[in-house]
């Protein structure tokens, strides 16, 4: 069993990957900005447990046994969607630079905060694998 067959890791590296797709998205907007009838989109964050189950998420199959069945590969796919932001200008563009700004800002804090919940977790496996004694 490798570092990241652990669950904890794994969600880890599962928003990790959520967040580095918000942060293309929110470039892309900002990169279409100008651009006529362009519709800003974001991600849809997956808070609810009940709709992460119906999907799928969140419950995997473990191989415990040679015997058993290889269960198939997830691979975390994200999909973006509409959605404009307060304001559309006469050409049909809903980019408002300023909110995309603010979407990228709080993105980059969580990654952060993922970032550091990561380190810590490897430290403190670092210390449950040190021998006794050892400083």
């Amino acid at each position: 069993m490798g570092l990241t067959d652990l669950p904890l890791l794994s969600q880890i590296k599962g928003r990790l990957s959520w967040l580095d797709e918000r942060q293309r998205v929110v470039a892309q907007n900002v990169a279409n900005s100008d651009t006529p009838g362009y519709v800003a989109r974001d991600l849809q964050q997956p808070t609810d447990f009940a709709a992460a189950m119906a999907r799928g998420q969140g419950v995997q199959m473990m191989r415990t046994s040679a015997m058993h069945i290889a269960p198939q590969g997830q691979v975390a796919r994200f999909e973006s969607k509409a959605a404009p932001d307060s304001e559309t200008t006469l050409d049909g563009n809903s980019v408002v630079v300023e909110e995309q700004m603010l979407k990228m800002a709080e993105s980059r804090m969580a990654y952060d905060a993922a970032i550091g919940f990561y380190q810590k977790s490897m430290q403190m496996l670092r210390m449950a694998a040190r021998k006794p004694g050892a400083a």
